[in-house]
């Protein structure tokens, strides 16, 4: 283990989405996502068939334990002593309980890791959401201020980039040379509603969004030493006379099947960064059904959350933020996406 390091943050925040852990949670926690917008109970009984088809467990929260786990592993080794809490949006442990756990421990300047790779409303904007919220809610609980500082994006971090190229080499090496050339590979992530730019010549949340996910994937397919692929989408939901980004997975491969035949397909859900419900559900099931009514063979890549080596990642941002390492990334596009407070900033304020 490395010599103890002091750090200028008390704590690290674990933020994600939440899933419910079983039936009877499932229609509460889709009342909480969806919030505000009306939706009957019957009908979220009937989005709710995904999970139940789980026994009502996501496997969002399993996993981002998992990761956690990792973290506090790899903070132990390199000497950082940095308490690890984990909060969640929209099911317990709910955010705002965590941060009361956290207010009463001492905690004052907490780190903030926002389980997604991307810019954006949801990748991004919300979560800063998600931290106003909770600030608001400790000075309702009239509980001492925490100033959180979430970390940047990571969509094109190398280690997040190497996971993915791995992932596809690794699959790729278990075919014949002749079942590679008949494999087309695929991207997907997950759709967002296209959205209209704020003002003239600055790019609106859809296209930061697309522009992240076509980078990464860009920097991925280079890396496995691809140049033949394919980028779409999945998990669209809301109302259908809404635009969002397309082709969907599913579509995609039918039209394609009918079109010039396919026999094998690897998947790439670069969009996810661990195996949840839009993959178990969407690639796992869905793609994975219409895939053997087609009579085409599919493979899909691991997400990498879960991966001892994301810890690392994360570790990395932490070291940014701290101001001990250089901002790493890959490919053409800045590094994005931290905030204090909930307001985005140009560099990591400093003791």
């Amino acid at each position: 283990m490395a010599q103890s390091q002091t750090l200028n943050y008390d704590a690290l925040l674990v933020l994600s989405f939440g899933g419910p852990e079983a039936e009877d949670e499932v229609v509460p926690f889709l009342q909480n996502v969806t919030r505000g917008r009306g939706i009957p109970v019957e009908r979220l009984a009937e989005v709710g068939e995904h999970y139940y088809r789980f026994g009502g467990k996501s496997p969002l929260n399993t996993q981002n334990i998992a990761m956690i786990s990792n973290i506090r592993h790899e903070l132990k080794r390199q000497g950082l002593e940095l308490p690890v809490y984990y909060g969640t949006r929209n099911w317990h442990p709910f955010v705002e309980d965590t941060a009361e756990h956290m207010a009463r421990a001492g905690v004052r300047r907490c780190l903030v890791f926002a389980t997604s790779a991307w810019g954006g409303y949801s990748g991004s904007q919300q979560y800063d959401e998600d931290i106003q919220r909770v600030r608001q809610h400790l000075r309702d609980k009239n509980l001492p201020e925490i100033e959180f500082v979430k970390l940047r994006q990571f969509f094109n971090h190398p280690i997040f980039i190497n996971e993915f190229a791995t992932g596809i080499s690794n699959a790729l090496a278990e075919l014949s040379p002749k079942e590679v050339a008949n494999t087309r590979i695929i991207f997907t992530a997950h759709s967002v509603p296209l959205t209209k730019p704020p003002a003239a010549g600055i790019p609106s949340e859809s296209e930061v969004y697309e522009a992240q996910v076509r980078e990464a994937t860009r920097l991925v397919a280079a890396q496995a030493g691809i140049t033949d692929y394919d980028l779409v989408w999945q998990s669209r939901s809301g109302a259908p006379h809404i635009p969002w980004l397309e082709p969907d997975v599913v579509d995609f491969i039918t039209e394609l099947e009918e079109k010039i035949g396919l026999q094998s397909i690897l998947i790439c859900p670069i969009g996810f960064i661990t195996d949840h419900m839009e993959v178990m559900w969407d690639l796992d099931t869905e793609l994975k059904d219409a895939c053997d009514e087609l009579g085409i063979a599919m493979k899909r890549v691991g997400t990498p959350g879960t991966a001892e080596n994301f810890s690392k990642l994360v570790i990395g941002l932490i070291q940014e933020a701290e101001g001990r390492q250089e901002i790493a990334t890959l490919g053409e596009l800045p590094a994005w996406g931290a905030s204090v407070n909930g307001r985005l900033i140009d560099a990591y304020p400093q003791q």
